[in-house]
């Protein structure tokens, strides 16, 4: 089996993340890289805390922290979070380790010696009332381009155009508001990205063309637009150091690189952080995923689109430029962005709903399935509660959840706590109705495969919810409730392939709602070494014969799996939260 890589976008350590977020890079990570285990796959999936820059030292500042602290402290909270969201991370890191910090110094001393760094005097904007030189992120003012009044000096978060500082208009200071500003002249280093461009053109013809048309053609308006030269250092306390056996003057000086230049860098960093953590005994190869790696591993990002320039075109001609064989993404799967009632979430302006405060209202799987079913992929998707309980009471409480319910409850009932067996004299093997059941599934699942292999996160959920549905819709049909009346077996027959189906169920819906998977299978007292119990996967075979339970299984009937959000619900969250 192929080994898998995935990454998604570092979630910024300045506070707890949005659902929008979520949305456009962790959460669709995590079913992919859940579907592939339970395929047999080998995979790592790296993420981790970004807490280099301008937001983390002003969020420490707010919260009277030392900068190291906060982001402590912050990651911490974070993860927590991202537990509840079941988010099976193999490894979920910081960029300020030490292991990120070693492997950027080493990249950039690299691209030194190639030729594709070199140090300029540049005019920077310093702040009198503050007595310092600002960074770009120090800096905020009107976006020239869209005329957004609260645009930081590296990128517009309305339009997502990237920006130097010196375009905002009516420009002031981040931390002290002032707008006593001037240019002075300063000495920073320069990614030349411009002398790299024909390389970075040559890598996305090779590898852009399989990618959603949202990454490559964003990828490609930045080439069209021209490369420009990047400063990758900043006048910041927090950061990775210049390495001062390379630039001991900039070193003197305290310069770091800018977030933009570690922060993807971390991605490695992190694989280093994994191998380094293993438990005595064990041994990982961190290099092996990432050096001279192109023929061994396949590796997938998931990000929302204003990150793609820079996972584009950005980190792979630093990536290039450095002249080692790391190893450069092959599929990157790019999302719109969730809006919330047609306004951007925000973060900054604590606009919609936020992760943590999401898990206090409801459990990870009423979120996690809901998010996917209405993925931003080919355009921007909006949050708004009506929809949100339309979705999880027609889907999971009544097509799931009612389905599991009343088949488990009606078969204790008249036939006891154990798998009914439903064979004997007049007929009562699978019939005509199991055999297009099995034939319908089958198809269903192969739909659902395709879906998931193609990282089409709507559709899979679609092709997921036409399996809950075929369950009912045979459950309807044979009627089991009136077979009983007068044909004990037949409604015994149906009952146990309704429980494979729970079961079936079970196993395929474990990428999307983790825990009511598992609530599913532990319905079902099997062995330690029965097949259905050890089965990672479903195979078409499996699928069209529906028969993993044995005849007498014991079986209880688990708590309701999804509770349907009531308009008293819906009143008090669209009071709180805000709405139309």
């Amino acid at each position: 089996m192929a080994r898998h890589l995935i990454t998604s976008a570092l979630p910024y350590i300045n506070g707890i993340k949005h659902l929008g977020n979520m949305v456009g890079s962790m959460l669709p990570a995590d079913v992919y890289a859940r579907y592939l285990r339970q395929r047999g796959h080998e995979v790592l999936y790296i993420c981790a805390t970004d807490e280099h820059g301008t937001p983390a030292e002003l969020a420490a500042q707010d919260a009277g922290l030392p900068v190291a602290e906060f982001c402590a402290r912050a990651h911490d909270r974070q993860k927590a979070v991202y537990d509840g969201f079941r988010l099976s991370f193999d490894f979920f890191g910081r960029s300020s380790s030490p292991q990120n910090r070693e492997i950027t110094q080493e990249i950039a001393r690299e691209l030194h010696a190639n030729g594709f760094i070199e140090e300029r005097a540049i005019r920077q904007v310093y702040s009198i009332a503050d007595g310092r030189f600002l960074p770009d992120r120090y800096i905020v003012g009107t976006c020239p381009h869209c005329g957004y009044d609260k645009a930081r000096g590296d990128q517009c978060e309305n339009c997502t155009r990237v920006l130097d500082p010196t375009d905002l208009l009516e420009p002031r200071s981040a931390i002290s508001g002032s707008s006593d500003l001037e240019v002075r002249e300063t000495r920073h280093l320069f990614l030349l990205q411009s002398k790299l461009t024909d390389e970075v053109e040559a890598w996305i013809a090779a590898n852009g063309d399989g990618w959603p048309v949202l990454a490559s053609s964003i990828a490609r308006k930045w080439l069209t637009e021209g490369l420009q030269d990047r400063s990758i250092t900043r006048d910041l306390e927090w950061g990775v150091p210049v390495p001062a056996d390379t630039w001991p003057e900039l070193a003197a000086e305290g310069k770091v690189f800018y977030v933009w230049f570690d922060a993807p860098v971390e991605y490695i960093g992190a694989t280093r952080e994994w191998a380094d953590a293993a438990p005595a005994g064990e041994v990982r190869d961190w290099r092996s995923w990432w050096y001279e790696a192109d023929g061994t591993v396949r590796y997938t990002e998931f990000m929302a689109k204003d990150n793609v320039p820079f996972h584009t075109v950005m980190f792979p001609a630093t990536l290039l430029g450095s002249r080692q064989p790391w190893k450069k993404v092959d599929y990157v799967k790019a999302f719109n962005w969730l809006t919330y009632y047609g306004g951007k979430f925000s973060t900054s302006q604590q606009r919609g709903i936020f992760t943590d405060v999401a898990l206090e209202l409801l459990p990870a799987d009423y979120w996690r399935y809901f998010l996917m079913a209405h993925a931003p992929e080919s355009d921007d998707s909006s949050f708004t509660w009506d929809l949100f309980a339309s979705v999880v009471n027609k889907d999971l409480a009544d097509t799931l959840g009612n389905f599991v319910n009343r088949v488990l409850s009606f078969s204790r009932k008249r036939f006891g706590d154990a798998v009914p067996g439903g064979h004997g004299p007049g007929g009562h093997e699978p019939g005509e109705a199991e055999q297009r059941l099995g034939a319908q599934i089958a198809g269903l699942l192969a739909d659902y495969e395709g879906d998931l292999e193609a990282l089409n996160f709507r559709k899979a959920a679609r092709s997921l919810r036409a399996l809950w549905s075929a369950g009912n819709a045979y459950l309807d049909e044979k009627a089991p409730w009136l077979q009983a009346k007068t044909d004990p077996e037949a409604a015994a027959l149906t009952l146990r392939t309704a429980m494979n189906l729970i079961h079936l169920y079970a196993v395929v819906s474990e990428p999307f709602i983790p825990t009511a998977a598992a609530a599913m299978r532990q319905s079902f007292a099997l062995a330690e070494d029965a097949p259905a119990r050890t089965a990672a996967w479903v195979s078409a075979e499996q699928a069209r014969a529906l028969d993993f339970l044995p005849a007498g299984t014991a079986f209880t009937v688990p708590p309701v799996l999804f509770a349907k959000i009531t308009d008293e619900d819906l009143a008090a969250w669209t009071t709180r939260f805000g709405g139309e």
